[in-house]
């Protein structure tokens, strides 16, 4: 007991200030206001997205199709997940009734059985909630595809790409909306009723919980994970299925050019770009953004500043890229690479901000004697932000043609397949 007790944070005093004395309520309290923020953001653009042009009877037609194809897909999915999903449900419920995890910080003769209850909500949870955020996406983009199209064809480049990109940004904000929403809820919710004995002195009874309650969240991350899996999986062997057999059928036996709606399994092949790679994409999303946030307050071992600072920095993600969004903008006739570019400003300026936004709120919850250990956990969120943005410079410079790694692979054409092959293998 007493080992454990030494692991703990250093309790609160009723004379110490916030954030040292916050609750998790408190803890909580920005990223439940900046996800409401993102859902109301996406009903905003939704609404800005169906008032632009559908398009031509045909092209509404095709569009009809591959929404109600990609609808029954997910329909059908979401009926099996829905077997595996309880039965997952209720094996954590069986199990952690029986071995409660919270045994170890609790007193040996008073486990709590209700941490079944707590894993298996968390559970059900993470799924739906990633499930919602992966149909709500595949929903705008078919939506969003037929108007991209009309747009462009009708009122130029610049428009075309704030339809295609409002269309985008309405799964972005939904899912870190949901994401935040329902973490930050199911949070406070498992610190609630908390009997976590007086292992460690009852002057560490918050920290116990707050240790307690984000081991609970551990399940909520299952959840959204196993969605993931499936959603991505299934979407991606239905889409590379259709994809394939259109081009076998279409292009090789019946000599009908690529994507040409004549043939059936090019709708097929929409539908599953549809459900793989949107849908799926969006219960992937979900799971790393929740995911990320679970493993920072796991590691904040019940210190009540740290467990909230991951909370607080997606919610100061979320209003930068409100800004962000607002600065993607380009001119008629843009090449692929002014098309980039004008992607690029929209996640420079949202990178920017976070960065802002973090350093402020570092210098509130590390005052005083505590600013160093701040500024170190500031300069990992910095580290951590250049790395990825630089990941994207990287891949973009190597996959767009706009670059010379992939206009070499066309021009090693010119010598036939076998230094085709080759140069695209180096490059890759």
């Amino acid at each position: 007991m007493t080992e454990l007790g030494s692991m703990l944070p250093a309790p609160c005093t009723s004379d110490m200030a916030y954030p040292c004395n916050t609750t998790s309520i408190n803890v909580v309290s920005l990223s439940l206001a900046c996800s409401g923020l993102a859902l109301l953001m996406a009903i905003f653009l939704t609404k800005k997205l169906r008032s632009y042009e559908r398009g031509t009877p045909e092209m509404n037609k095709l569009c009809d199709k591959i929404k109600s194809g990609a609808r029954a897909f997910l329909v059908t999915e979401y009926k099996y997940l829905t077997m595996f999903v309880f039965l997952v449900f209720a094996v954590l419920v069986i199990i952690y009734t029986l071995d409660p995890p919270s045994n170890l910080l609790s007193l040996a003769d008073n486990p709590d059985r209700l941490d079944g209850i707590r894993a298996g909500g968390c559970f059900i949870g993470g799924a739906l909630l990633s499930a919602s955020a992966g149909w709500a996406g595949m929903s705008v983009a078919t939506d969003a595809n037929v108007r991209t199209t009309q747009a462009a064809d009708k009122q130029g480049l610049s428009v075309a790409l704030r339809v295609a990109f409002t269309g985008g940004a309405v799964m972005g904000f939904t899912v870190v909306g949901l994401g935040l929403a329902g973490l930050s809820f199911f949070f406070w919710l498992m610190t609630l009723n908390r009997s976590v004995g007086d292992l460690g002195g009852s002057e560490h009874a918050a920290a116990r919980s707050l240790i307690a309650a984000v081991d609970s969240l551990a399940s909520f991350g299952f959840g959204a994970s196993s969605i993931a899996l499936f959603a991505r999986v299934a979407g991606g062997i239905y889409t590379k299925a259709a994809d394939v057999g259109a081009d076998l059928v279409g292009k090789v036996e019946m000599d009908i050019p690529e994507d040409d709606p004549r043939n059936p399994a090019v709708i097929a092949d929409n539908v599953g770009d549809n459900v793989g790679d949107v849908a799926g994409m969006g219960a992937d999303l979900f799971e790393s953004f929740v995911g990320s946030i679970i493993a920072a307050a796991t590691l904040a071992n019940g210190n009540a500043v740290k467990v909230a600072l991951p909370f607080w920095i997606a919610g100061a993600g979320i209003v930068a890229s409100l800004f962000g969004f607002f600065a993607v903008s380009t001119k008629d006739g843009a090449n692929q690479r002014q098309l980039m570019f004008a992607l690029h400003k929209g996640v420079i300026s949202s990178s920017v901000l976070v960065l802002a936004f973090s350093a402020v709120i570092v210098s509130q919850f590390f005052p005083g004697d505590q600013s160093a250990e701040g500024w170190k956990i500031f300069a990992c969120i910095a580290i951590g932000l250049i790395a990825g943005i630089l990941i994207g410079q990287a891949t973009e410079y190597y996959t767009s043609y706009s670059f010379w790694p992939t206009q070499s692979i066309t021009q090693a054409g010119v010598t036939g397949p076998a230094t085709v092959i080759i140069q695209g293998l180096g490059i890759g």
